[in-house]
């Protein structure tokens, strides 16, 4: 295994190995650049759908289906952004998305692999860069390039996640050195790189326990978390779903979608394939099996691959040494009080909030599932298995 051959780098981990504001589009799609660009404005109107209703149809599926992949995914950030808003944007959700949205994110989305809404890649993976380019990937040298309102919680929101994605690279490339290490019976190799991600997952910890300076539970909860919903179990779609107009393989039925969530990074996972950790069966596993398949395909791979040749568990179980397990054991722990942090958000910035808006539902996930019980079953399934 090589991270280059998933598109990942250990500077950047799952980011995009490039930046979005370095990336140009065609002039076909000007008009749907300015929309994004203005979206904070069109949603403070009060009638977005009025505006996005009048943009043309710049009809995509030839060019998406062989435009070079960067190309393919800004255009996903911008027209997934637009999605959301003509959703969400309004009191009442539609029980349609017109067609001249409908046909280019559907376009889109066949390109790459994945659903034809706002997903986890298009809101944070794809979509920053940085301010001064000579300078690292880190807080205070980042920006969000698309948004819906914007403003400092909404940007910091995502920005978080950001610094997040590009810490975990060293924790993949040190994912990929120890399944090598541990094939080959190397324990000292193992052991450092075990060490490396531990401090790497120090790392992780700082930048997210920073949420809350500049992210407000109350401005999340109502600004920011509204338009990342997505149509599967939402209440607002007593239909089941979204009727996606002009999209034939469709069939005019409505398309139940997850919504846009930080289960779907591939960080968690991609340690819980190394570490050998299991969940056992609940709605939460079915969910986080399913939002797999909303992930990059790369990304899915990856993941895949990882717990194919990871024998890193057995490794550590049989080769007797104590200092061996103790950090892999401390990894172990990482990955639980980042659980832990997380859970502690969405009791904050979610579950404590009051629900008034159409969708919003404090109780649920914007992936559309009850998750305070499941999150803390997992987190305590994650630290029961130690060596």
């Amino acid at each position: 295994m090589e991270l280059s051959d998933y598109g990942l780098s250990r500077t950047r981990g799952f980011l995009s190995h490039y930046e979005i504001d370095e990336i140009a589009l065609p002039d076909s799609f000007d008009p749907v650049i300015a929309a994004a660009e203005d979206l904070s404005a069109l949603l403070t109107s009060g009638r977005v759908r009025h505006w996005l209703d009048r943009l043309p149809d710049p009809q995509i599926a030839e060019w998406a289906a062989n435009a070079p992949e960067e190309q393919v995914r800004t255009a996903m950030v911008r027209y997934s952004f637009l999605v959301q808003a003509y959703v969400w944007g309004e009191p009442q959700a539609p029980r349609h998305l017109p067609a001249n949205l409908a046909r280019p994110i559907v376009a889109l989305a066949d390109r790459l692999g994945q659903a034809p809404l706002l997903p986890y890649s298009g809101y944070v993976l794809d979509n920053w860069s940085r301010i001064d380019k000579s300078g690292p990937v880190a807080l205070d040298n980042i920006r969000m390039h698309q948004n819906f309102y914007g403003g400092v919680d909404e940007n910091w929101f995502v920005l978080i996640h950001v610094a997040i994605e590009a810490e975990a690279g060293v924790i993949l490339d040190s994912a990929v050195k120890m399944v090598e290490a541990a094939t080959a019976g190397n324990a000292g190799l193992c052991e450092s790189l075990l060490h490396e991600t531990d401090l790497a997952w120090e790392r992780i910890y700082a930048a997210f326990k920073r949420m809350t300076e500049r992210c407000d539970p109350y401005v999340y909860f109502n600004r920011v978390r509204p338009y990342i919903h997505g149509w599967a179990n939402n209440p607002a779609f007593p239909d089941g779903g979204l009727i996606y107009e002009g999209v034939e393989k469709f069939g005019g039925k409505p398309q139940a979608l997850r919504g846009q969530t930080g289960s779907q990074s591939s960080i968690v996972p991609s340690m819980d394939a190394l570490l050998g950790v299991r969940h056992s069966d609940d709605p939460l596993k079915h969910f986080l099996d399913e939002l797999h398949h909303y992930r990059p395909v790369p990304h899915r791979r990856f993941i895949e691959d990882l717990g194919a040749r990871s024998t890193l568990r057995e490794f550590v179980a049989e080769a007797g040494s104590a200092s061996l397990r103790e950090a892999f054991n401390a990894n172990l722990e990482q990955v639980a009080r980042f659980r832990t942090r997380h859970l502690e958000y969405a009791a904050n910035y979610i579950n404590k909030q009051a629900g008034s808006i159409a969708g919003n539902d404090p109780d649920v996930g914007t992936g559309g599932t009850p998750f305070m019980k499941y999150l803390k079953k997992h987190r305590d399934e994650n630290r029961a298995q130690i060596v």
